[in-house]
């Protein structure tokens, strides 16, 4: 399927952002080890939420071990629940294998079963070595001390970080070679303690959890998607229409979401941030609604280091480009490992349009004004990478349309994104 898509010549508009799905799988998992009494309120619809929720769901029902043996868990492109689910696995008296799409068997998770077994975890690799699918058999673990690098996904931290209340002695996990997405490990530790878990950084590189139960009398709201609100930043960076602006409600103005940040990288972009008045205290969490607008030109130059908000990285390459700004961003590791490459991916679709990116190191990747003239209108392709449909789609602000390839990844993470898109005069036709 491929979409074209064709912007207004205005933007103004009102939009409920779902749910974080980051969010959303922390606590679906938390609640699931502490018994599955809480009550969630606000849970991302996205698909990678509901394949957790289907998984645990299905761990719930209370049937025999015999029942339990070797039950096969497809979890598709979602990687948030391959990571979440190997650790919660580990810990849940059973037999299981834990499979996901073709893409899936090429993302690595050696990092994380090492670690899960140097706790004692029984994991086993079913094809190929350091690499899903996986086979888990659960048991109690003792715990103690581990140490995993710091530098990779911080979805391996997390998954261990969340299970350590379970283990007999609790966790201390040393991180080794510097720390990436220290943001997101930082949410997991929000969500703990707001669950009842003693965690701490008891040095600047080591974590310690206390063994414990998880409990809250009080309901969980997740927040709405910081994430998901910097594509609307975009468009309004990338509109023509100089009144452009947008409202989103639901959104935490303290938020434990690390891309929370991208109100201030869209500042220096010359998109503001206005907290609206009159915030709502709902469940204990103090929601509040965002008014985004332009307020000066974007700068002939940006640079910035993703190392904490890798998500963000598309979002802004695409901005950069369609602006016109020379970029240098840092950081972006981790997005090799991700749905796709994303840094070969953002070459090669930026370089349809003429744009010559030069990646470097294997972690940064450059602009310095050079562009090629194009002959023919470019097709976009996505990847099986909801985040390049995401953020390509905005490029119609400035070219007029665009053609989007495979447009229903979008689903993984922002089912309502096009809906949402044409509520505010986009017209998107298929093809």
């Amino acid at each position: 399927m491929q979409y074209i898509v064709t912007a207004p010549e205005t933007l103004h508009a009102q939009i409920v952002l779902p749910a974080s799905k980051s969010i959303s799988a922390r606590a679906l998992i938390i609640n699931a080890l502490g018994g599955g009494n809480q009550t969630l309120q606000n849970l991302s619809d996205c698909d990678d939420t509901r394949v957790l929720i289907q998984a645990l769901q299905t761990l719930c029902k209370g049937i025999t071990e015999e029942e339990r043996e070797d039950q096969i868990f497809d979890i598709g492109a979602a990687g948030t629940a391959m990571r979440f689910l190997s650790a919660f696995l580990a810990v849940t008296p059973g037999k299981h294998i834990l499979t996901g799409s073709e893409r899936m068997k090429h993302r690595p998770i050696k990092p994380l079963v090492d670690a899960l077994r140097q706790l004692g975890a029984s994991v086993d690799y079913q094809e190929t070595e350091g690499f899903p699918p996986l086979r888990i058999e659960g048991r109690v673990l003792a715990g103690g001390k581990i140490s995993l690098p710091g530098t990779i996904s911080s979805q391996y931290i997390s998954a261990l970080l969340m299970i350590g209340p379970c283990l007999a002695n609790g966790l201390e996990l040393q991180l080794t070679g510097g720390i990436i997405s220290r943001p997101y490990i930082e949410m997991t530790f929000a969500l703990m303690r707001r669950f009842g878990i003693q965690i701490d950084w008891i040095a600047e590189d080591r974590i310690a959890v206390q063994p414990g139960m998880y409990r809250s009398a009080q309901p969980f709201c997740v927040e709405n998607d910081w994430s998901g609100a910097s594509y609307w930043y975009q468009m309004v960076a990338l509109s023509s229409d100089p009144d452009a602006e947008v409202v989103l409600p639901g959104l935490d103005p303290d938020s434990v979401q690390g891309d929370a940040f991208v109100k201030t990288i869209f500042a220096r972009l010359g998109v503001e941030t206005e907290w609206v008045s009159g915030r709502v205290k709902d469940s204990q969490n103090i929601m509040g609604t965002v008014r985004i607008f332009k307020k000066h030109t974007a700068p002939e130059f940006l640079d910035y280091d993703f190392v904490g908000q890798p998500d963000l990285a598309q979002t802004l390459v695409v901005t950069c480009a369609l602006l016109g700004v020379r970029f240098h961003f840092k950081g972006l590791q981790s997005l090799r490992i991700k749905e796709t490459d994303r840094l070969n991916a953002l070459c090669c679709e930026l370089g349809k349009l003429g744009y010559e990116l030069e990646e470097r190191n294997g972690c940064e990747l450059l602009w310095d004004g050079r562009r090629q003239k194009i002959s023919e209108e470019p097709v976009f392709d996505t990847y099986e990478d909801h985040r390049m449909a995401l953020a390509f789609a905005p490029i119609s602000l400035v070219n007029g349309r665009v053609r989007i390839n495979n447009p229903e990844v979008v689903s993984k993470s922002y089912p309502q994104y096009w809906e949402h898109l044409k509520s505010v005069g986009f017209k998107i036709e298929e093809s």
